[in-house]
């Protein structure tokens, strides 16, 4: 059987409650969250000059928010990995990992994407 409890809008308003609460932590307490968040910020108008059609402002800035996205779920399983123990443990070490190289890749996405609109627009 299914949970019961709180239906419809009172529901979308407590998750972007907790929504909030979530993004809240993750500036409060993750330093490479707020590092691309930066990114974010200071790239966010590169966007509008390398971009030429909703498409591709989409593209960049949709880039950028992956990373942020896969930081969240990255320094979620941290948190809970550290909530477990602090104790080494073999498996609790390759989710840290796997976690971490999900963040790899997706700012490798950001290099690779930036890069082949930078090249399209500065190209003589």
């Amino acid at each position: 059987m299914g949970k019961t409890g709180v239906t419809g809008l009172k529901r979308i308003i407590n998750a972007f409650g907790y929504s909030m609460k979530g993004l809240r932590a993750a500036f409060k307490h993750e330093s490479a969250f707020r590092q691309e968040t930066a990114l974010l910020i200071i790239l966010l108008p590169a966007a509008f000059m390398l971009g030429r059609n909703i498409v591709d402002y989409s593209i960049l800035i949709g880039s950028l928010l992956l990373v942020l996205i896969v930081e969240l779920l990255n320094s979620a399983v941290e948190t809970v990995v550290d909530r477990i123990g602090d104790e080494h443990h073999e498996l609790a070490g390759r989710a840290k990992d796997m976690g971490s190289a999900a963040v790899f890749i997706s700012l490798v996405n950001v290099v690779v994407i930036w890069s082949m609109y930078g090249f399209q627009y500065f190209r003589i």
